[in-house]
């Protein structure tokens, strides 16, 4: 019946004089009978189990008897309430006068609420916490699965799969930026672990095509020069001031990956490179040159006129007019033939100024043109041949002179940029360049805007 109970009726009951337990369970049963008819008959409502079994409590004390009764129910409210105020009508409890009074009926149902509302706010509390992830953390941690799956140990260093047989590495400081490179798809790269470059990747350096990627504080600072003393980097690449390589995004890591420096170029400060020293080395111009011998040519004459003037001054008087005005004549006449080699030499030299003599001036003849064409040249800059920009793999393989410089108004393809590295072609200068899966160490590849800024 305690299971099925909506309502208990709690009452309190006082005797004059010492009553049992069963004298009050048989006053209850015998007074109530045929108060409420057959339809609330407690016997009755017992036997059907709608009433549950009268519990008493009775303590007696100098004569008198207190105690409570409990009754659970099964019936509505209203017969709840109707059954519990039956029982005050019963005043004689055995041989003694009593009373008889409900102090109040209990919703059981309402004590099993309380009782789950205050159990389901400690399961919210305690039992929800780390279960519950929307949706962007449930992506988030399939990620990084994967990508722990794919970081690897090289020589217990955090690493790429691909940096054992890659022919070129990514030299980062730690596993977090080796898991960045991963969730970009690089798997070449190995992780320093800290300013203490370890042996094994400093032998890695010296048979591999290196480029140092790294954080933009002095922390990266000093890993690239430890790094530089212990083995041997190609190229390097810093990531923004103040910035870590984990902290990039795609974009930023594939931007500054294209746009990598020369470990050389770094600590040549203001000074330009060797090979720009001698692109922007300017000699005196042929015409110039040309001009001050033809100069010196008219001055000499001059001279010698003078000369002979003077020494026919020294003869005769007579023959001295004579001779002096044939001097003359002869002076006018190589005076004229002085300015006539003059005349020739500007006019050469002008045509030779015209023709490109350094690697920049190639570039704004070629590139800055647009042209759409490839220019071949010699150590000395000088043109080899000229040729449209989709016939330049085939002019570079097919030079019988091996190119020292190529000038691309296009993009620099890895095809051009393979066969350009197998004729031993020192510089590439292009309008842009594509993504390079892999960049010859030999071959200095530079696009415009590259060069305008070295200007």
């Amino acid at each position: 019946m305690d299971d099925t109970a909506k309502y208990l009726i709690h009452a309190s009951i006082a005797a004059d004089g010492v009553v049992e337990r069963s004298d009050v369970v048989g006053a209850v049963f015998g007074q109530t009978e045929g108060l409420l008819g057959d339809e609330l008959d407690l016997r009755d409502l017992q036997q059907s189990s709608k009433v549950g079994r009268i519990d008493v409590q009775i303590d007696s004390e100098n004569g008198q008897s207190f105690g409570r009764i409990t009754i659970a129910s099964s019936l509505d409210k209203v017969e709840t309430a109707i059954l519990a105020a039956s029982l005050e009508t019963i005043d004689r409890v055995g041989p003694c006068q009593a009373s008889v009074e409900v102090t109040d009926i209990e919703d059981v149902r309402e004590a099993k609420r309380r009782q789950v509302i205050d159990r389901a706010k400690e399961l919210l509390a305690g039992s929800f916490d780390e279960s519950v992830m929307d949706s962007s953390k449930i992506l988030e941690e399939v990620r990084e699965s994967v990508r722990i799956e794919d970081i690897t140990e090289y020589h217990g260093l955090p690493a790429g799969p691909r940096v054992a047989d890659s022919d070129a590495i990514i030299v980062v400081e730690g596993r977090a930026d080796v898991l960045t490179l991963l969730q970009y798809g690089i798997k070449n790269a190995v992780g320093v672990e800290g300013t203490n470059v370890p042996e094994p990747v400093a032998k890695l350096t010296e048979e591999r095509t290196v480029t140092a990627f790294l954080d933009g504080d002095r922390g990266g600072e000093l890993i690239l020069r430890e790094l530089a003393q212990v083995g041997d980097v190609d190229y390097v690449v810093f990531a923004p001031e103040g910035r870590s390589v984990e902290d990039l995004a795609r974009h930023e890591v594939m931007s500054a990956l294209r746009d990598k420096t020369p470990y050389g170029d770094l600590f040549e400060g203001d000074e330009p490179t060797v090979a720009e020293r001698s692109n922007e080395t300017v000699a005196v111009p042929v015409g110039e040159a040309a001009g001050a011998d033809a100069g010196g040519g008219l001055s000499a004459d001059a001279e010698r006129t003078a000369a002979a003037t003077e020494g026919t001054d020294a003869d005769t008087a007579v023959a001295a007019a004579d001779d002096a005005d044939a001097e003359t004549d002869d002076a006018d006449a190589e005076t004229d033939d002085a300015d006539a080699e003059t005349d020739d030499a500007n006019t050469d030299d002008s045509d030779t100024d015209d023709a490109p003599s350094t690697l920049r001036e190639h570039v704004r003849a070629v590139v800055d043109a647009e042209t759409g064409s490839a220019r071949l040249l010699d150590a000395d800059f000088e043109a080899i041949a000229t040729v449209p920009t989709d016939e330049a793999f085939d002019a570079v393989s097919g030079a019988e002179t091996a190119p020292y410089a190529l000038v691309l108004d296009g993009e620099l393809t890895q095809r051009v940029l393979d066969v350009a590295a197998q004729r031993g072609v020192e510089q590439v200068v292009a309008r842009s360049a594509a993504e390079m899966v892999k960049t010859p160490v030999d071959v200095r590849v530079r696009t415009v805007d590259q060069l305008a800024v070295a200007d």
